[in-house]
């Protein structure tokens, strides 16, 4: 929940980490930002193992790597199902033998479409079509159509209840400016989710952020936190 001040201007700035994932219940769905390393709310994720949630559902680009980030909620067996689109990378073993051992599951959803399911639950589109994947195993049990030509496959929009992201800047309204390729998945992320938490390098005065470099708009944001 937002807060405001006593003065009743609008303060979405929370002291802690700890604070910041508090509420969040076992079961929800959780959208994790990061490419790789780059971009990734380390400090969040920590938070939320500390916290204890489980049972939960990770959205992310990857599994993790090493035993770091999502990696380490997998390795303490926090996560029930994880949608990604590359579970397995250079160093990334904890997901590999969870699988294996029939104790994770897995929704494998393509780079692009990922993204778009993402956008599209932000963007309150109800379904849209694609011709990645058509004609391979991931497009089993979907609908399909041929769509000037080409064979498409229905994919549904991705709603998460949390969204745990990292952006370079923020002022208490929750404006946020990211650093470089750091972006990536962290504005469809915040659009899709219920209750967007970020970590930043630093919180700022209103005013302070260029409007022209604001990516995502504080609509989208309901909780700061700065962790440098």
């Amino acid at each position: 929940m937002s807060a405001a001040r006593a003065d009743g201007r609008l303060d979405k700035i929370v002291a802690n980490v700890e604070d910041a994932v508090a509420d969040v219940k076992d079961g929800a769905t959780i959208m994790v930002g990061g490419f790789g390393d780059v971009g990734v709310p380390f400090a969040l994720i920590d938070a939320l193992l500390a916290q204890g949630a489980r049972d939960l559902t990770i959205v992310s680009n990857n599994a993790g790597s090493g035993d770091t980030g999502v990696a380490k909620l997998l390795k303490r067996e926090r996560v029930r199902k994880i949608i990604c689109s590359f579970p397995k990378t250079a160093g990334s073993t904890v997901f590999e033998e969870l699988y294996r051992a029939g104790r994770i599951e897995l929704e494998l959803t393509p780079q692009g479409t990922l993204a778009e399911r993402m956008r599209a639950a932000g963007a309150g589109i109800g379904a849209f079509f694609t011709p990645t994947g058509a004609g391979t195993l991931l497009a089993a049990g979907k609908e399909t159509r041929m769509l000037e030509g080409r064979e498409q496959v229905l994919e549904y929009p991705i709603h998460a209840d949390v969204a745990l992201i990292r952006a370079d800047r923020a002022d208490r309204w929750g404006n946020l400016v990211y650093r470089k390729t750091a972006r990536n998945f962290g504005p469809v992320m915040a659009s899709a989710a219920k209750t967007t938490i970020v970590e930043v390098r630093e919180i700022v005065a209103l005013g302070a952020l260029d409007p022209e470099a604001i990516i995502t708009p504080g609509v989208f944001v309901q909780r700061v936190v700065e962790t440098g």
